[in-house]
């Protein structure tokens, strides 16, 4: 990875970030795309400080086409052309389908879906320019998979089932072009979108009854660090992966190998 442009969206927090500190561990060129350019900026300088060989915070709205586009022509100008992106900017919003208003179904559409095609199409754009390959690494979810108990995940599992279609998609399409693509399935990861849609108030006493909720349900007995979810990222994304492609890295801590049937 060293001195490689590598391109990470919702790269100022959670996942996104843990990714990017990874890759600059390694020495790598990164990309820190966010709709918070205040994150995105505080993250690039942590970056330079884990040892990036160079690190550009963009403001970035991915379901913006242009916005897209301006983002990987910047990062190609001063980072040079990406060698691996992760798309991974998203967003989680729940409600029964029933009271689901269409805009929360289309917003969550046009981020989760819409935008991780526009980040894709951009980094397949750029890697077919340079005629050298890359990888890309799409962030999915075990909702592309399975039904969560809690209810409410019409929009957000269809559209990670939809991210993880276009990862089988891709992959295939562009093999001969020595472009990999893959997808990372984090299952309940310690991060902020964890209490999404909490009152601050709330968001306490939601953490400690996730907390305990874990260690009940999954089988590893606890949520997921960021950093662990990143390195499963990183591998993707280097070339010790080079023969993997249309494939999903499961990280839940066994939570989907587990089945809730008892008889």
């Amino acid at each position: 990875m060293r001195d490689r442009a590598i391109l990470v969206t919702g790269g100022g927090s959670g996942i996104g970030r843990a990714v990017v500190l990874a890759c600059a561990a390694r020495g790598a060129r990164v990309g820190v795309l966010d709709i918070d350019a205040l994150s995105a900026s505080s993250v690039a300088d942590e970056a330079l400080a884990h040892g990036a060989a160079d690190a550009l915070a963009i403001n970035c709205d991915v379901s913006d086409e242009r916005a897209v586009a301006d983002a990987f022509a910047a990062c190609e100008n001063q980072l040079g052309s990406p060698a691996a992106v992760h798309a991974n900017a998203g967003i989680e919003i729940n409600h029964p389908a029933h009271l689901m208003p269409y805009e929360d179904w289309q917003r969550v559409l046009r981020i989760n879906l819409s935008g991780l095609f526009l980040t894709c199409r951009e980094a397949v754009r750029a890697m077919l320019r340079t005629g050298h390959g890359g990888s890309i690494v799409c962030t999915s979810s075990p909702s592309a998979f399975t039904g969560f108990s809690g209810g409410g995940n019409a929009a957000y599992g269809s559209s990670k089932g939809g991210v993880s279609a276009l990862v089988r998609s891709l992959a295939i399409d562009y093999a001969r072009h020595g472009i990999r693509v893959n997808a990372v399935v984090p299952g309940a990861i310690d991060t902020p979108m964890l209490l999404t849609g909490l009152a601050v108030a709330e968001q306490a006493a939601a953490h400690d009854a996730i907390l305990r909720d874990a260690r009940e349900q999954i089988p590893l007995g606890r949520l997921g660090r960021p950093e662990e979810i990143a390195a499963a990222v990183t591998w993707l994304l280097s070339d010790d992966a080079s023969y993997v492609t249309g494939s999903h890295l499961v990280c839940d801590g066994g939570l989907t190998a587990r089945s809730a049937n008892t008889f």
